[in-house]
């Protein structure tokens, strides 16, 4: 039977999940700031504790590699590093986007609009926002189309969307909207949806079925911002 424990620090939430014998998930979620350092490892204990696994049992430990907090996504890659090389175990990267994507289509909000296409788009700071493109699939996970991009929100692509989600539409409001011709109605956004372990475990899943897991030595996060300070040079030559 496949096990999968899935981890995400991605954002100001600490966030476990482990599925087992095609059960419900075990889950831990919890609003934590700076503090997800200290309770990341002992949830773990924890929640294989509780289901009586060792860390050795599972097939894979999935997590999310990002976009997102520097600091919490460093953390969320060393700890599965660690976890990952101790137990011999592969490993599954899942990018932000894809995990809300995934959970996104299990809302039953989402299932009654029933759209073929959509846009996650989430705050990255800066003024600026994630934001990607995903198609539905009939019995599989959402796919998505191309890269995750980093913009201003007055540039994302809204075209031939039908539903958009995620923290930008609270950070921007209809400053996403400016390209576009019109908005979208209340029932074809989703403003709460965040990333989870539930949405990494989720879209785990059908990565390992895929045979997409990985060697832990090729575990990185996933920078889309490759950039956020100049040096002292590259700030004075902003100046000329």
């Amino acid at each position: 039977m496949t096990s999968i424990l899935a981890i995400d620090t991605s954002s100001a939430w600490c966030s476990v999940a482990l599925s087992f014998d095609g059960g419900k998930p075990q889950f831990r979620h919890e609003a934590v700031s700076a503090g997800a350092s200290q309770l990341l490892l002992p949830w773990v204990e924890e929640i294989l504790r509780e289901a009586k696994l060792d860390l050795k049992n599972l097939s894979a430990i999935a997590v999310g590699i990002g976009p997102g907090a520097f600091t919490g996504v460093r953390l969320g890659v060393a700890a599965v590093q660690g976890l990952a090389i101790s137990s011999n175990l592969p490993v599954i990267p899942v990018a932000s986007l894809d995990a809300i994507a995934a959970q996104l289509t299990q809302d039953s909000g989402f299932k009654k609009v029933s759209p073929t296409h959509f846009v996650i788009a989430i705050d990255a700071r800066m003024d600026e926002i994630y934001w990607a493109k995903y198609e539905t699939r009939e019995r599989r996970l959402p796919v998505r189309i191309g890269d995750i991009h980093l913009s201003r929100p007055e540039d994302i692509d809204l075209i031939g969307a039908q539903f958009l989600a995620g923290s930008a539409i609270n950070a921007f409001g209809d400053r996403l909207f400016a390209s576009s011709s019109t908005g979208f109605a209340s029932e074809r956004m989703d403003r709460a949806i965040s990333v989870s372990a539930l949405g990494v475990l989720d879209y785990a899943k059908q990565m390992l079925h895929d045979g997409l897991q990985c060697d832990v030595h090729q575990l990185e996060p996933l920078y889309v911002r490759n950039k956020v300070a100049l040096t002292t040079a590259e700030r004075l030559e902003a100046f000329k």
